[in-house]
């Protein structure tokens, strides 16, 4: 187990260095042919200032991920019948990035007025429910190659329970659409998407590690180590932004681990920044509709909707809310993991 998880973390560290070594190469790429982030007039005036920079930098992550770990597994696979557990969610990472891929190539092409909008929400709910079906069908099917699946372990108490598939499909959809857009709301400043996905994934890969899924762990860290290089070039001021591309992909395999771990009640613990980001949004939205129809006048909770804008109008740098968003979600993955081992 010990030998697991020292591979697990040396491929997340290859993993790393041979993201950055190509990051310089790809993002030249997308400066060139002028694949530029479009910003909504909206957003405050330090945003407005990023327009024009790379963005499709998920491609960056999610193909080194997907060759490193069929690399690392496909032998074990021919070998030994193992490492079969990690090409779902590879499948998942695969299929989200192509769906966040048409929606950043839809909104630099048609580039909506000034705000530059990608495919429709519906168009875009629809994908990813259409995805997330289908993994959470594979996994209802055969949970016998996916450890935990069809499983809630219950935090604090040495209790299991079994999921029927009829429950278990829709509550598995709900956590990778969930996570996948929480993410995606997350991914509003330079390196705040990255780094805490990134500690989340590591406290994943822990608690994987503690319930001897060997493979999930590797997958976890190759993805720590991505996350880690997209961050050399995301840090700010950044050079590449992840877009949907990797926010809706990073989310929705986030997610897929959470499931397969049988620990997903911790993903509000592990996640608390992109869960308190989506539910902003969803109070934002309400409080204005309630407002307008109950009081005759526009009444919101916060200044800006997600959270990280509300910090941002109410005085925040930019780094600063990034580091201190950090700080709270290194702690509450440090819960979540905790809450695994009790």
């Amino acid at each position: 187990m010990t030998g697991g998880l020292s591979f697990a973390l040396a491929a997340g560290i290859i993993t790393f260095l041979l993201c950055v070594i190509w990051g310089g190469p790809f993002v030249e790429i997308l400066r060139r042919l002028k694949i530029g982030k479009q910003i909504r007039v909206e957003l405050p005036e330090g945003q407005q200032k990023k327009v024009g920079t790379p963005t499709m930098g998920g491609i960056m992550i999610v193909i080194p991920v997907v060759l490193i770990v069929l690399a690392l597994n496909i032998a074990n696979v021919v070998q030994f019948g193992g490492g079969t557990s990690t090409f779902l969610p590879l499948v998942v990472l695969i299929g989200f990035a192509v769906l966040g891929v048409i929606d950043d190539w839809e909104g630099i092409r048609r580039s909506r007025g000034p705000r530059g909008e990608g495919i429709p929400g519906r168009v875009k709910l629809a994908g990813q429910l259409l995805l997330a079906g289908g993994a959470a069908g594979v996994m209802s099917l055969y949970e016998g190659g996916f450890s935990f699946a069809n499983q809630l372990q219950l935090p604090l108490f040495p209790i299991v329970i079994d999921i029927h598939p009829v429950f278990f499909i829709p509550i598995a959809m709900f956590i990778i659409v969930g996570t996948s857009n929480a993410v995606n709301l997350t991914d509003g400043m330079d390196g705040l998407a990255g780094i805490i996905t990134a500690s989340a994934f590591a406290a994943y890969g822990v608690i994987a590690y503690l319930q001897g899924q060997i493979f999930l762990v590797q997958l976890c860290f190759v993805l720590v180590g991505a996350c880690f290089a997209f961050l050399w070039y995301n840090a700010h001021p950044a050079q590449l932004f992840m877009g949907d591309t990797g926010s809706l992909a990073l989310g929705a395999t986030l997610g897929t681990v959470a499931v397969m771990s049988g620990q997903w009640l911790l993903l509000p613990f592990i996640a608390i920044v992109p869960v308190a980001e989506a539910l902003t949004v969803i109070l934002q939205v309400a409080s204005a509709k309630y407002s307008r129809k109950y009081l005759g006048e526009d009444r919101r909770l916060f200044r800006m909707a997600p959270l990280h804008h509300h910090f941002e109008l109410g005085g925040w740098s930019e780094t600063q809310v990034v580091q201190r968003f950090w700080l709270v979600g290194i702690l509450s993955a440090m819960v979540g993991v905790a809450l695994a081992l009790l």
